[in-house]
């Protein structure tokens, strides 16, 4: 199975950057992108890759450890950017610390169960689009140029969407087939809410 693990925004957060992102997809160069679907806006603390089923009580196990001592917390999607000229992604703010300490023991709950380390700094976003070939095409990777990406950056830089309350931790299943990719919680914690 391949695996990650993830805060999920609650559903006015998703729908409030919904509506921020569409007139994006009308701008010089959006027909060029892969546009990701709400229903795939995570955060992702910790990607783990493929991970036998037969390891899984035991991820689950560290999981739920990890969510006793984690509490719940405040964000905000808020801004954006881009990777390079490949990805367009959308910020986050409010209690990063806590997402950001939440991640890090996510990694180190599950690195022994999977093997993986995460070689990149924790860098809180959700995707919004990707350059490259559309509707599962196999054809040449087609890129966005730069100064397009900069001018959605810039429409979509000073959206703060609304506050809500990182309540759970999501071990999620990414599955791939019709060129997007698949998303199915197997299981979920609370946070500890000590307020």
């Amino acid at each position: 199975m391949r695996l990650f693990v993830a805060v999920l925004p609650s559903a006015g957060a998703l729908q409030g950057l919904f509506d921020a992102v569409a007139p994006l997809r009308e701008l010089p160069g959006a027909e060029r992108l892969r546009w990701t679907g709400v229903d795939g806006w995570h955060l992702t603390l910790a990607f783990l890759g493929e991970v036998p089923a037969e390891r899984l009580p035991e991820l689950e196990a560290g999981l739920a450890a990890v969510s006793e001592v984690h509490s719940v917390h405040r964000l905000r999607i808020a801004g954006a950017g881009r990777f390079g000229d490949r990805v367009l992604w959308a910020g986050v703010e409010g209690q990063t610390w806590a997402l950001r300490r939440l991640a890090d023991a996510v990694t180190e709950a599950t690195a022994e169960v999977t093997g993986a380390t995460d070689d990149f700094a924790f860098h809180p976003h959700l995707t919004l689009a990707r350059a490259g070939s559309s509707r599962g095409h196999r054809r040449a990777v087609q890129r966005v140029a730069a100064a397009e990406l900069d001018g959605m950056v810039a429409a979509l830089a000073g959206y703060r969407g609304p506050e809500w309350t990182a309540a759970e931790l999501h071990l999620v299943r990414s599955g791939l087939g019709g060129g997007a990719a698949h998303y199915e919680t197997l299981r979920s914690w609370p946070l500890a809410d000590w307020g």
